[in-house]
């Protein structure tokens, strides 16, 4: 289970390493063009339910630590589908996992 600590806040999101390494790459591809953007993760109901929004910018401070050595084999599919919920309105969430041999749907 990795982390991703944003700013010097004590509150830190566990993410499991494999959904962390490509929100890692999604997130990273839009600071570097220096586009800032909403994350909304969901707390789930073993946290007390709720949501929480991050306004994600290249200027604030943001950690992705994992907790095994290996790095997974990306999905590109999903990095896309992630890419295009942070260009949303709503910004970036979570979408299950697609198989990679799903059709690339933009709409």
């Amino acid at each position: 289970m990795g982390k991703l600590i944003y700013n010097s806040s004590t509150r830190e999101l566990d993410i499991d390493d494999r959904t962390l390494a490509h929100l890692r790459i999604a997130i990273l591809n839009k600071l570097r063009r220096s586009e800032s953007f909403a994350m909304t993760w969901e707390h789930g109901v073993e946290n007390g339910s709720g949501r929480t929004t991050l306004w994600l910018n290249e200027s604030i401070p943001l950690q992705f630590v994992f907790s095994g050595n290996r790095p997974p084999t990306l999905n590109r599919l999903w990095i896309e589908q992630l890419l295009l919920t942070a260009n949303s309105t709503s910004g970036l969430h979570l979408v299950p996992e697609p198989a990679e041999t799903e059709e690339f749907e933009s709409d």
